[in-house]
């Protein structure tokens, strides 16, 4: 499949058949996050595989109960990991310098990058995926679960497998709305009103504002999605783990 058509058309498939996905399948997909963009060719990232049942029983309670966990034959954990690299580092007389916040940010980018190659060789040979946001929000049940050590944290999720049924596409913002040329330019009020028309126009948009009793979509996010408090909290969550796991040292 052409590689523009596999991105315009991709989908999160939360909902997937009973069947395996082969080991050369499998392997082709994880070569692609081999091959991905990485900073200064480090490769500060690490994924975990989980095809184990019991495994995927763990990490479904983790992640909140989302079924696809349990559906998916195969779960990637991608994680921001300095800890093979301070490894070699160090058998190699070398004083390395990576327990800092930008260098969690260095191993996180790495990681996002093979985390959305793989997505991507995924969907080329006909799989579904859908990412998994509750992966920071649980980093450190998912840090206890892999026995992972320090210099290692979660950043992302990814479920794989052969879509029972294939959901229509999600709608974007226009290109406008994120693409700017050579200086960045700032929204007026018009620009936001014309970028999000068609959003806050569709059906399903009218139909969660009825269900919420609320006004705006804006609101859905703000005080149901992705509530001021809980960020907060998961925000300091987080924090608690990247300073634990040796990152934050000024």
């Amino acid at each position: 499949m052409d590689a523009l058509k596999t991105i315009y058309e991709h989908r999160s498939i939360r909902s997937y058949l009973d069947k395996e996905i082969s080991k050369d399948t499998l392997n082709s997909i994880l070569e692609a996050a081999v091959r991905t963009s990485t900073t200064g060719n480090m490769q500060v990232y690490s994924i975990i595989v989980s095809q184990d049942e019991e495994m995927k029983k763990e990490l479904h309670k983790i992640h909140f109960g989302q079924n696809m966990v349990l559906e998916a034959p195969v779960v990637l954990t991608f994680n921001a990991d300095f800890n093979r690299f301070n490894k070699w580092c160090e058998q190699r007389k070398a004083e390395p310098g990576y327990d800092n916040f930008l260098s969690f940010f260095t191993a996180s980018i790495d990681a996002l990058i093979a985390a959305q190659n793989v997505a991507i060789a995924a969907e080329a040979q006909g799989l579904g995926i859908c990412y998994l946001g509750t992966t920071t929000y649980q980093a450190q049940k998912l840090i206890d679960l892999f026995k992972l050590p320090k210099g290692v944290i979660p950043v992302t999720t990814l479920v794989v497998g052969y879509a029972k049924e294939i959901p229509e596409l999600t709608d974007r913002l226009p290109q406008e709305a994120v693409v700017h040329y050579e200086t960045y330019k700032d929204y007026s009020k018009d620009d936001i009103d014309r970028m999000y028309e068609y959003k806050e126009s569709l059906e399903e948009t009218k139909k969660l504002l009825e269900e919420n009793k609320l006004e705006t979509l804006a609101q859905i996010f703000t005080q149901n999605r992705y509530p001021k408090q809980m960020n907060m909290d998961f925000s300091n969550l987080f924090l608690e783990v990247i300073n634990k796991q040796g990152f934050m040292n000024q």
